[in-house]
C-alpha cells in the first residue's frame, strides 16, 4: 500500500484526488496538508508540515507559496514529492533543482498524458514549419485560476523554442498601435472564464494554410490520474528530477 501525503487536500484538485484514491486498492492517504481542517475527511490533517506527517510520496496541488515548505520537508525526510502546482517563482524552480540532488522530485506543468503527447507533436511541427509559419498559443481556463499564462502554455512554448534554430521571443498578448508581429515570435494568450477546465490550442499559421494542434480537458480527473501515475512511479526512486517524459 502506497501512503500519499496530499497537499492542498481541501482544494478542487485535492477533492478529486481523494475520490480517486478511495477507489484505488493500492493507495491510501496517510496525511492531508491544507490551511483549513476539513471535518469530513477520515485521514490525519495538518495545516503545516511537521515530524508528525508520515507517508511514502507527496502529491502537491496547493499554491506556489507552499512549495518551498514542501521542498524543505522532502529534503529533510527523503520523501519523494510530485509537484503539480504551477506559477512557481524562479527561486522556487532553482530550489527544486537543488533539492532533487538529494531527494527524488517530480515536476510537471501538466499531468495529462494527452497534453504531454501534444507537446511531442508540437516540437516536431515547430521544427518543420519554423521558416514559413507563425506560431501562436491560446490557453483557456476557469475564472478562478490565479496564474497566467498557464504552466502548460509555458511548457508548450519552451518545447517549441527548443525545436527552433533562431532566437525566439515569447510575446504575452498584444495591444496598442505598434503590435505588428515579428518573425521570431511565439505569441502566448490567456483566456479566463466560467468553468473551463483547460484548453490549449497551438496554431501554426502559414500562407493560405493553418495547422492547429489542440487539447481539451473535460474534467480535472485527467490531471489527478496523471498525478497518481507519477506517485506510483516515484515510490522508492533515487534522487533526481523527473517529469512526464520519464513515465512515457
Amino acid at each position: 500500500m502506497l501512503n500519499i501525503i496530499l497537499t492542498g487536500s481541501g482544494g478542487a484538485m485535492g477533492k478529486c484526488l481523494i475520490e480517486l484514491i478511495s477507489e484505488a486498492p493500492d493507495l491510501t492517504i496517510s496525511a492531508g496538508i491544507d490551511r483549513s481542517i476539513h471535518a469530513q475527511y477520515d485521514f490525519p490533517q495538518y495545516t503545516e508540515f511537521s515530524d508528525a506527517v508520515k507517508g511514502d510520496v507527496i502529491i502537491d496541488f496547493s499554491h506556489y507559496t507552499v512549495v518551498p515548505d514542501i521542498l524543505d520537508f522532502s529534503e529533510r525526510t527523503g520523501i519523494p514529492a510530485v509537484i503539480c502546482t504551477t506559477g512557481l517563482t524562479e527561486d522556487t524552480i532553482k530550489r527544486i533543482d537543488s533539492v532533487s540532488k538529494k531527494t527524488a522530485l517530480f515536476r510537471s506543468g501538466n499531468m495529462s498524458l494527452g497534453i504531454n503527447l501534444l507537446i511531442d507533436l508540437v516540437k516536431k511541427a515547430a521544427a518543420v514549419l519554423q521558416d514559413s509559419f507563425d506560431m501562436e498559443i491560446i490557453e483557456k481556463h476557469h475564472n478562478k485560476k490565479v496564474d497566467a499564462p498557464s504552466g502548460t502554455a509555458k511548457m508548450i512554448a519552451n518545447a517549441m523554442k527548443e525545436s527552433i534554430d533562431e532566437d525566439t521571443q515569447f510575446i504575452y498578448g498584444r495591444s496598442g498601435n505598434a503590435a505588428k508581429r515579428e518573425n521570431n515570435e511565439i505569441g502566448i494568450h490567456a483566456v479566463r472564464g466560467g468553468t473551463i477546465v483547460g484548453q490549449h490550442d497551438v496554431i501554426f499559421a502559414g500562407i493560405d494554410e493553418v495547422v492547429e494542434i489542440k487539447h481539451t480537458a473535460a474534467s480535472k480527473k485527467v490531471f489527478a490520474q496523471g498525478a497518481l501515475q507519477a506517485a506510483r512511479f516515484m515510490a522508492g526512486r533515487e534522487p533526481g528530477l523527473y517529469d512526464m517524459n520519464d513515465i512515457l
